[in-house]
């Protein structure tokens, strides 16, 4: 019988770990999870690193002799995490040949604390890449006005990109035209067309975002529905002429990721995202509770529509119950950022604090 995470990459979708921690390479956990759960890639973020690090051991050898060798601050966290994201790529890597390279990636992201320097965000990129020394590595930048040109920048440089922190339509329309202009710029400069990127939509934070003030499910609530319209987007993006331009010179689809797909709602199926955003020609990375609440109890019914069904209208539902989708959309993403900074030098501490501690042991 085939497993219900099977069920999702039947119907054409990947299914993404949101987690990494040493232990879960240490004990095989992860590639129990590829192996079981048709697990196929992973990201990370400073929060679980943060976590991961707080919460055991595991990482205090790595931090003392990193300390030791002269690494401190960011410098030092992008080892310690690189050295987790390795080991995860190279377990990943069969499915990444596998698949020509379409699945079986993982993802490090450039520190938020020079998001408004372009050359600087660049540059990082690719040092990150370049550090990492795996082919199947994204780098993460976050889709903001700010990033944007960052993002195009390292596409037309060759650097595989996940664009993170979108909550919108139009965020996603201006990540996406990002990745095409890099990919244009390649080919009028004669280079290959093909470079890797996902854009990553963020579903769950808008039902944190307007709770109470809609009495549906979540599965009808302005996550999911925000999620629709994007995808309708995102279709009609593929099927446009000048994306079958450029796939006809070698580029690849920047796939749409659901992140934040981790139900924040005590009193709600823990996969009810999963299951209302199963869609062929995406990802779902979700974290580790969700994975293990779907693939006891999940189900997978119809794919999601291309014409993002009742999309259009459960946002005008919001709308007349007061909700500013347009102003929320721009206010999510700028919190996103501003909590991402916080993580980030939430992480520097601890590992500064770290190394303090191990530096006599």
């Amino acid at each position: 019988m085939t497993s219900i995470t099977q069920q999702l990459h039947d119907l054409g979708q990947s299914l993404w770990l949101d987690n990494i921690t040493r232990a879960m390479l240490d004990d095989g956990t992860l590639r129990r999870y590829v192996e079981r759960f048709s697990v196929t890639g992973l990201t990370s973020n400073p929060t679980i690193f943060d976590e991961a690090i707080a919460a055991t051991a595991a990482y205090d050898v790595s931090i003392r002799e990193l300390a030791r060798s002269g690494l401190a601050g960011e410098d030092l966290f992008v080892e310690i995490a690189l050295q987790d994201l390795r080991r995860a790529a190279d377990i990943l890597r069969p499915v990444y040949e596998a698949s020509d390279g379409a699945d079986g990636w993982v993802s490090m992201e450039v520190s938020p604390l020079i998001a408004d320097d372009t050359a600087a965000t660049v540059a990082a990129a690719r040092r990150i890449h370049s550090q990492a020394d795996r082919p199947n590595l994204f780098v993460k930048i976050p889709g903001t006005v700010a990033g944007l040109a960052a993002i195009e920048e390292s596409i037309f440089a060759g650097v595989p990109i996940n664009v993170t922190l979108l909550f919108s339509r139009e965020q996603y329309l201006a990540a996406a035209e990002a990745y095409l202009r890099g990919i244009e710029r390649r080919l009028a400069a004669g280079l290959g067309a093909r470079v890797e990127s996902v854009a990553s939509l963020f579903v769950s934070r808008w039902d944190r975002a307007v709770a109470g003030r809609d009495p549906a499910p979540l599965e009808q609530g302005l996550g999911v529905a925000i999620a629709r319209r994007s995808y309708r987007t995102y279709r009609e993006l593929l099927a446009s002429a000048r994306w079958r331009a450029l796939a006809d010179a070698g580029a690849r689809a920047q796939r749409l990721l659901w992140a934040s797909t981790g139900v924040k709602d005590p009193h709600a199926r823990a996969s009810v995202y999963v299951e209302a955003l199963a869609a062929p020609g995406t990802i779902d990375t979700m974290p580790e509770k969700t994975l293990l609440a779907f693939a006891a109890d999940g189900r997978v019914g119809a794919a999601l529509a291309e014409d993002g069904g009742d999309a259009e209208e459960v946002i005008a539902r919001f709308g007349r119950a007061g909700v500013d989708v347009a102003a929320l959309g721009t206010k999510l993403q700028v919190d996103g950022a501003a909590a991402f900074v916080t993580s980030w030098q939430n992480l520097l501490t601890r590992i500064a604090a770290k190394s303090a501690a191990l530096e006599d042991r």
